[in-house]
């Protein structure tokens, strides 16, 4: 029976590292909680093989690093779904949430549908995805150590990753679709600057290959539309995010939930946005991080200030 029914003191939207530590902090509260999610527990760590920057985990799968965060919430009493969110009302004081399983009925929300990263969406990328392609540096950029990478992109973060991606491989090429890059001037000297890095300009990913890992890719001119091949270890994507806050667009939030041009959330310091008992945390907030550390961080901030919240607004 879904939650219009069963209401509950904080409904999570989300289960990515944000949303997990969110859980746990709300349920050792003793607040009676759910957790939504549509897809896979653990969000973006779950396709990422080992994560090695979680402070006190030497290495961990990504997928049971999701699991282990998970089954430590639960034991506290946090309860989970399986299920699409659809829209978000209020009611009453009340939020109510719309799934494809039914509503849930909360005092307070907290959003943490984090965020996918653009896919290029050629041959080989999803088959390859945690085996030498990657969307985070930052994470997979040490496996790498002494070999030859490719970064694509020609923004802020594809410059800012590559540089990062330079302090492991022998050589990173940057593959940039047009002649000119739209990072800032600063990451532009510094990429330009550094020896390690060729750009590759007018060229588009056509297909990766490799049988077990990443071995080659397939590329094309968008001038000449000259077919190449490129020998690599590893490509890291940096082609944009896209927030999960589309169904935030619709209903009572519409003007209302101040969001950047991209559909990242404004919130304060405490994780709070405009409207009083919901809050954003992880990588659908603005200037977020985007690392697991960081998004545990905004979880149980947001947890904590939900609790406070709760007890002042519906006073016994």
């Amino acid at each position: 029976m879904a939650g219009a029914q069963q209401p509950h003191d904080i409904v999570i939207i989300g289960a990515g590292p944000a949303g997990l530590a969110a859980g746990l902090y709300a349920a050792r509260a003793r607040r009676r909680t759910v957790l939504l999610e549509r897809a896979v527990t653990g969000g973006q760590i779950a396709l990422t093989s080992t994560v090695e920057n979680y402070p006190g985990v030497d290495e961990a799968d990504g997928f049971e690093l999701g699991q282990a965060m998970l089954r430590q919430a639960e034991k506290y009493g946090m309860a989970t779904a399986h299920a699409e969110v659809t829209g978000l009302e209020q009611r009453d004081g009340l939020h109510i949430v719309r799934t494809t399983q039914g509503d849930y009925t909360a005092k307070a929300v907290i959003l943490t549908g984090g965020a996918d990263y653009n896919r290029l969406g050629v041959p080989g990328e999803e088959r390859l995805t945690g085996r030498g392609v990657s969307y985070c540096a930052t994470c997979d950029a040490a496996f790498f150590k002494d070999q030859v990478c490719a970064v694509v992109g020609g923004g802020d973060a594809a410059l800012d990753e590559g540089l990062f991606v330079t302090r492991f491989a022998s050589k990173v090429y940057i593959i940039h679709r047009r002649d000119e890059l739209r990072a800032s001037k600063i990451l532009q000297e510094r990429a330009l600057a550094e020896p390690k890095i060729e750009f590759v300009w007018d060229t588009i990913v056509t297909e990766i290959e490799g049988d077990d890992s990443v071995e080659r890719l397939q590329l094309s001119s968008v001038k000449t539309e000259a077919a190449s091949t490129l020998d690599v270890a590893a490509v890291f994507i940096f082609i944009g995010l896209s927030p999960n806050t589309g169904y935030l667009n619709a209903g009572y939030l519409r003007g209302l939930l101040k969001m950047d041009e991209g559909g990242h959330i404004y919130v304060s310091d405490w994780m709070e946005t405009e409207i009083p008992g919901l809050f954003a945390a992880g990588d659908v907030r603005v200037n977020s991080a985007r690392q697991v550390v960081t998004s545990a961080g905004d979880g149980a901030t947001a947890a904590i200030r939900a609790d406070h919240y709760i007890t002042d607004t519906f006073k016994q």
